[in-house]
């Protein structure tokens, strides 16, 4: 594991009922009904690095099949406790999946690892993406690198993620768009979203 990686864990780890409390019942539901809008009905979603569980537990409710991981074990219980379905521990760096879901819902979780490990993991989220799924990720707006309260963050803007996404010929994206945090006191901190779709090799 990463040194990256291992701070921003232990940081999650130690306030993980900190973390949950101040995301579980932030209303996402118009970010969420976009990307359920591209998917096929009871579709398979990986929620990849699930936090608290509140993302699983709406797609959940909306009649999708969702594999919950993240890299903090106590998420993962605070998850399984909210989703009434096993959420695994994993970290990003170990997903080995091929062509298996839907769509891959990565909300505010790989914005935590390096370009370089990023680069890898995102090689491993296409591969475990079906042809013609999509993958929806979300990174705070702007140009920093390196550790911010007590984690790692990785910040882009529209330009320099097209530059990130260059070496990648198998995704475009779909849909790009600048929003406000939704937490309470928080709405001055930007955020870059995307939705990516796989495209047909054949």
């Amino acid at each position: 594991m990463k040194n990256e990686e291992v701070t921003t864990l232990n940081y999650y780890n130690k306030n993980a009922y900190k973390y949950a409390d101040g995301t579980i019942n932030v209303d996402f539901e118009k970010v969420q009904n976009k990307f359920m809008s591209y998917l096929p009905k009871s579709g398979a979603i990986l929620d990849f690095g699930c936090g608290s569980g509140r993302d699983t537990k709406y797609f959940i409710s909306k009649g999708f099949n969702v594999d919950a991981t993240d890299g903090s074990e106590e998420l993962c219980r605070i998850a399984t406790e909210n989703t009434g379905i096993k959420a695994r521990h994993m970290l990003f760096s170990e997903l080995d999946e091929y062509e298996r879901y839907d769509a891959i819902w990565a909300c505010s979780s790989v914005l935590h690892l390096s370009k370089p490990e990023l680069k890898n993991v995102f090689r491993k989220m296409i591969q475990a993406t079906k042809e013609g799924g999509y993958i929806y990720m979300s990174f705070k707006y702007g140009s920093f690198e390196g550790y911010r309260d007590g984690r790692y963050f990785t910040d882009f803007t529209e330009e320099t993620f097209d530059e990130f996404i260059g070496d990648f010929t198998d995704v475009v994206i779909t849909e790009e768009w600048v929003s406000s945090d939704v937490r309470p006191d928080r709405g001055n901190e930007k955020w870059l979203n995307l939705i990516l779709q796989k495209l047909n090799t054949l």
